[in-house]
């Protein structure tokens, strides 16, 4: 399930929830009842460092893909 990130307006507090996509956004803090607004925040996927090799991929023939016999 996504992780959302949510800022207090009153409060300042930020907040992270788990929910579903078809769940309703948070209206309100759960510490002081005040209304929240949804933050963007990055994704948790990267490809980063070692271990991506050209071998990983599928050679280019050359010939558009197709084989012939």
């Amino acid at each position: 399930m996504p992780l959302y990130e949510y800022l207090c307006e009153k409060c300042e507090r930020a907040f992270e929830v788990t929910q579903k996509f078809e769940d309703p956004p948070l209206e309100s803090c759960p510490e002081c009842g005040a209304p929240v607004k949804k933050l963007m925040s990055l994704g948790g996927f990267a490809l980063k460092g070692n271990g991506w090799y050209t071998t990983d991929y599928k050679k280019n023939t050359g010939d558009g893909g197709s084989k012939s016999s």
